[in-house]
């Protein structure tokens, strides 16, 4: 066959192809003009949408508006008051919104009517646009801009076609203002579904933001996050997921995808108080300079590019820390009457000296401490003590040569991991070299482990060090601690004190290196509740009368 000419489309053909590209769906008229919104510094935004945004998608906000001599040029493609001429300001963008072009897409892929005043201007001006039509009208209406974007690909059936189900994309739209709730809390907000208000938010804290997209019973279990650069919320331990997609982030003000690394630095925050495979909530505003974030890598901007990833990634892992550090973390014993509200958590971080009571089952121990009935794992406990004491020690000594080096065999991606790793693991005394044929050879140990009496040492050492976590040194540590661990069978009041005691000192005493709890706690006022008692034992005290909440961290919204 013969080879077809090229040649340049029709400027209106190439416009019904290019159409949409900011516009393929409704949610993302709904994205970019809500960006708008906010960045004319909007304090209350409505939103509406109809027939899943395709019969409707319309957003009013009280921001400062459009003077009447820009306003036709609004719907214009390239048309944005928020960078200048120059080229350089695309490398320090300081609004959601920049392109220019979320106007224009809405006015070729539906029909686009903008009414809009400054507060000092006397009078509106109404704008009505559908493709390259555009018209420009006096009206009246408050101070403010209201976008209406109707019959959304209407004039384009094959992407009509092919749009989602309404009840879909609803789900999406609301899940999208829910993210700009939690990160712009301090607004007013409201979605409307079909004349139905599905989403409303009165200003508020990041802990009341939670509670408007996720509840009071979530928002009751937040810890507030303030570091350089960082600032939000994180989950409790004891709320958490086997999903991420309550891992909220947003840079600068804009809601985003969160890299992985970042998800990866919370989660890490939290260090052995989640169990493996779960994630917690969290809300975290990340700033940056404007010249070290570029938002013009995504069609929608909700990936940026960040300048300095690993460092911000640090930063969030210490803020994390820094908030989980500050609280006490003992979780409430199962509730005993039906409808009670979580015990909110005191208002400080310190461990009680526990008082042993007794043994139950041969594995728990019962204590009191504060005025309160104490709960305690003693194997989880024992665990944590022996973690951490074995992670004071490691190095403390010089390394044990062992009297003969030990060949074992490693499998191509262990022996790919010692490579990587060998300087790090002979730093705290573990020298392992490869031998070749798929061998290693095991030359010393640290002092601190050399003498553990537990199964197989050297080749759970090994594994744990050449395994696929991003800490080996904690890996080994918290692998050696379980074994020896105090087991059901072997408790007794003497060593059920040593290990209160034990726990006592620890430095992070509410969870195993698994992220099992170690202790939960009973107050004798929820005791009284479920008892029906009314009196003396119903006034607060032990850790019932101490604060129910640590400062800056908002009002309780539980209604307990």
């Amino acid at each position: 066959m013969t080879s077809p000419d090229i040649h340049v489309l029709p400027a209106h053909v190439a416009r019904l192809i290019a159409a949409g590209e900011v516009v393929s769906r409704p949610l993302d008229v709904a994205r970019e003009l809500v960006d708008n919104a906010l960045d004319a510094g909007a304090t209350r935004v409505d939103v509406e949408v109809d027939g899943g945004g395709l019969r409707l998608v319309r957003v009013r906000d009280n921001g400062t508006g459009i003077p009447a001599g820009s306003v036709g040029l609004a719907p214009l493609r390239h048309a944005t008051s928020k960078l200048s001429p120059q080229a350089r300001s695309v490398e320090g963008v300081t609004t959601l919104g920049f392109r220019g072009e979320a106007l224009w897409a809405a006015a070729q892929a539906g029909e686009l009517h903008v009414v809009s005043r400054p507060a000092a201007q006397v009078g509106a001006c109404e704008v009505l646009a559908q493709g390259e039509d555009v018209q420009v009208a006096r009206a009246s209406a408050p101070a403010g801009t209201t976008v209406t974007v109707r019959n959304l690909f209407a004039r384009l059936p094959g992407r009509l076609r092919t749009q989602a189900p309404a009840a879909s994309e609803v789900r999406e739209v609301t899940a999208l203002l829910g993210r700009y709730v939690l990160h712009h809390p301090g607004l007013h907000w409201r979605l409307t579904v079909d004349g139905e208000v599905r989403l409303t938010h009165a200003p508020s804290d990041y802990r009341g933001a939670v509670a408007s997209v996720y509840g009071p019973l979530s928002a009751n279990r937040v810890l507030t996050v303030s570091g350089e650069g960082v600032r939000g919320v994180v989950s409790r331990p004891e709320l958490t997921r086997a999903r991420r997609d309550r891992m909220h982030v947003s840079v600068n003000g804009r809601p985003v995808l969160a890299p992985p690394e970042l998800e990866r630095a919370v989660i890490e925050g939290f260090g052995e108080l989640l169990p493996a495979g779960v994630a917690p909530l969290c809300v975290l505003d990340v700033t940056v300079a404007p010249g070290d974030h570029n938002p013009n890598v995504h069609p929608a901007k909700q990936v940026v590019a960040l300048a300095d990833l690993p460092g911000v990634a640090a930063r969030v892992r210490a803020a994390v820390a820094a908030a989980l550090s500050a609280h006490p973390l003992a979780r409430a014993l199962p509730e005993l009457r039906p409808g009670a509200q979580p015990t909110s958590a005191p208002g400080h971080a310190a461990f009680p000296a526990l008082t042993l009571l007794g043994v139950y089952q041969e594995l728990y121990l019962l204590a009191q401490g504060e005025g309160d009935l104490w709960v305690v794992d003693a194997h989880a406990a024992h665990e944590r003590a022996l973690f951490e004491h074995l992670t004071r020690t490691l190095g403390a000594q010089a390394p044990a040569e062992l009297p003969e080096p030990e060949l074992l065999h490693l499998t191509p991606e262990q022996l790919a991991r010692l490579h990587e790793r060998g300087p790090e693991l002979q730093g705290w005394g573990l020298t392992l070299e490869d031998f070749g044929a798929g061998l290693a050879r095991l030359r010393t140990l640290p002092a601190a482990l050399a003498p553990l009496n537990v199964p197989r040492l050297h080749e759970q050492i090994v594994e744990c060090a050449l395994g696929d976590g991003p800490d080996p040194r904690r890996d080994v540590l918290a692998r050696l601690a379980c074994a020896p661990a105090l087991k059901a069978g072997m408790l007794d009041e003497a060593r059920g004190q040593a290990v209160l005691d034990a726990l006592a000192g620890c430095e992070h005493p509410w969870a195993c290196p698994h992220g099992r709890p170690t202790v939960l706690r009973l107050s004798e006022r929820d005791l009284a509740h479920a008892f029906g008692r009314r009196g003396a034992r119903d006034v607060p005290r032990g850790r019932d009368a101490a604060p129910v909440r640590a400062p800056d961290s908002g009002p309780d919204v539980s209604g307990s």
